[in-house]
């Protein structure tokens, strides 16, 4: 990035932390892969992570989320703060982003699904490395609602899999494994990775770190396609869990896919408070201010390609007005974007 512009932006940022008091953003990311991916070039690996972290480093204050909520509640959140998150605990967590975020002497937060832990897999990883494996160059997929689609190249597999994860994701727990298995059939049954996600004893690493843990419920549904009940057994059976590896209290909490009035509503963030959390995380797009809820923060999300547009992009969310995140008593569902 342009020096210049670097430190004009520190400037401007720091004048609205004086003037609007200190702001706080919060980025999520998911997996940080060794090398770029030819089916989803978008995906962030290492060299691209290494430069964000890089910038970050020399340009804001990063923290950890829970040490920066607690900053804030007690007035001392310095300007240019900062927090990265990572959601679902992806075993590249632990073998690439942590050596990174080390090597530039950041912390961050983990937001971690337990069920997929020790071998696991999550339902849309199924789904792409399915389509990935498959050795047909043309599948029927009417298990999810759709005809034949071709299969022959990476685009037509690309193609494919963003047309399947959106008919699974609102399904309830047995349907998508029902779907799922049923895909399976239909592409030949393809052997599927089981080296995705974190090991238990990656999860005590980065705790063992300075990184902080936090809930991501046990098998990552979507807390408003399920009953009551079992979404207060997923927030609260997930906590449970990551208390027991770490031996730490765990504070911080993300919903699944995170989507205020889509994906959780009040009924949830009242079930992350009764479980012991003292904050939560949405995927509502916005920048934290006096104002905000603890319990539906909003993210950044830092998708750009060029890292200069993605730091011009980030500074412009904190020159502009924070997000006010209000999830409603029913949530509808709606047609939801492929990304988790």
């Amino acid at each position: 990035m342009n020096t210049g512009l670097a430190w004009a932006g520190r400037g401007l940022s720091q004048v609205v932390d004086r003037v609007a008091g200190p702001r706080l953003s919060i980025l999520i990311f998911h997996r940080v892969l060794p090398e770029p991916d030819p089916l989803f070039p978008g995906e962030i690996d290492a060299q691209r992570f290494s430069s964000i972290c890089a910038a970050l480093a020399r340009d804001y204050r990063v923290m950890t989320l829970g040490q920066a909520l607690s900053l804030r509640a007690e007035q001392r959140l310095p300007p240019r703060a900062l927090a990265i998150t990572f959601d679902d605990g992806y075993a590249d967590n632990a073998s690439q982003a942590l050596p990174i975020l080390q090597r530039h002497g950041l912390k961050a937060t983990f937001f971690i699904a337990t069920a997929f832990l020790d071998g696991g897999r999550m339902w849309n990883d199924s789904i792409i490395e399915c389509l990935r494996r498959t050795r047909r160059e043309a599948l029927d997929l009417e298990c999810v609602g759709l005809g034949s689609m071709p299969m022959a190249t990476v685009d037509q597999r690309r193609t494919s899999i963003k047309a399947v994860l959106p008919r699974v994701k609102y399904m309830g727990l047995p349907d998508r494994k029902a779907a799922i298995d049923n895909l399976m059939k239909a592409a030949g049954g393809p052997s599927l990775p089981d080296d995705l996600m974190l090991r238990s004893g990656q999860v005590q690493e980065l705790h063992a770190a300075g990184m902080e843990i936090g809930g991501h419920t046990v098998h990552h549904p979507i807390l408003s396609a399920i009953p009551d009940r079992q979404a207060k057994e997923e927030i609260i059976a997930g906590r449970a869990r990551l208390m027991t590896l770490t031996g730490a209290s765990v504070d911080m909490f993300a919903y699944p896919n995170g989507g205020p009035d889509r994906d959780y509503d009040l009924r949830h963030v009242q079930m992350v408070r009764e479980a012991g959390f003292q904050a939560a995380v949405s995927t509502a797009t916005g920048v934290i201010g006096r104002d905000a809820d603890l319990f539906q923060l909003p993210r950044f999300t830092p998708w750009d390609q060029g890292l200069t547009r993605w730091s011009l992009r980030l500074l412009s969310a904190r020159l502009g007005s924070t997000a006010h995140v209000r999830a409603q008593a029913v949530a509808p569902l709606t047609t939801a974007a492929t990304s988790l």
